[in-house]
């Protein structure tokens, strides 16, 4: 029995001295390779917080959030364009207000001049009221025209005292016309249209001059009057109905571009 004992004891002894070196070089490879790649994960590790941590990536990341702060500022800046370009084109129009007083002043100036020099006619041609106190909207009553005319007879056959007209003075008069329509009688001709409208070339922009003083303008309406061959008109029904303001407006823009495509024609001041 111990002689086999020792006979198995000497078997293992050979077998571990007869073991393959390269296995069990593998094995402490193999040990150490997972150690070495540890190792290196550590390192790995340890160097990307080194390089993150440099004063280099700082300056990357603080360009980086400037760059996305100026981005942000911008699109803020797009969305409120809008009101930006309100408040400029607000403050653009801010200077226009002392002109519009000037304006204002020069027409207020003009008028009560001429209203002053209105009452100081003394042969009765036309008298001036103002509609409900406004200074810029007159009620003109125009007193004469050529006693000589079928009007002149037909006014004194209506007992017709006066021909009333309506006279609104825009903001920039004397600078630009006034707008003149007929109220009463009804007017037939006598360059006298629809609405009331007055047929006349001195009564738009383009012939109107800021030397015309109302005076004048009535005693041109007159004069036009006889020489369109005006009358009173005396149909039943159609003398009662009243003009008005809306349709005098159409009509005489409607007139202004027809004549501006193929003429104007007025009488002069010397036929009234």
């Amino acid at each position: 029995m111990a002689t086999l004992l020792r006979k198995i004891g000497l078997i293992r002894l050979h077998d571990r001295d007869t073991e393959d070196p390269k296995h069990h070089q593998g094995s402490l490879k193999g040990t150490k390779g997972n150690q070495k790649n540890n190792a290196n994960k550590h390192c790995q590790t340890a160097n990307e917080t080194n390089l993150l941590s440099t004063p280099e990536i700082k300056a990357r990341k603080l360009d980086q959030h400037g760059k996305d702060k100026q981005g942000k500022d911008a699109k803020e800046k797009q969305q409120t364009g809008g009101g930006g370009s309100k408040a400029t084109s607000a403050s653009s129009v801010t200077p226009l207000a002392p002109h519009r007083q000037h304006c204002t002043q020069v027409r207020t100036r003009r008028l009560m001049k001429e209203l002053q020099e209105i009452r100081r006619l003394g042969d009765n041609f036309i008298t001036v009221e103002l509609v409900e106190d406004n200074l810029y909207d007159w009620n003109v009553k125009l007193h004469q025209v050529d006693k000589d005319s079928a009007l002149w007879q037909d006014m004194k056959e209506t007992s017709t005292e006066f021909i009333l007209l309506n006279v609104t003075f825009p903001d920039n008069f004397p600078f630009s016309p006034p707008f003149m329509r007929v109220l009463t009688p009804r007017l037939e001709n006598g360059y006298v249209l629809d609405g009331g409208a007055i047929c006349m070339e001195l009564l738009t922009p383009r012939g109107w001059s800021s030397a015309y003083t109302v005076e004048a303008v009535m005693r041109q309406f007159a004069a036009s009057l006889v020489k369109g061959q005006g009358r009173i008109c005396r149909k039943t029904g159609k003398s009662k109905k009243a003009f008005s303001r809306k349709e005098a407006e159409a009509t005489f823009k409607s007139l202004v571009k027809t004549h501006e495509k193929y003429g104007w024609v007025s009488p002069p001041i010397s036929d009234g």
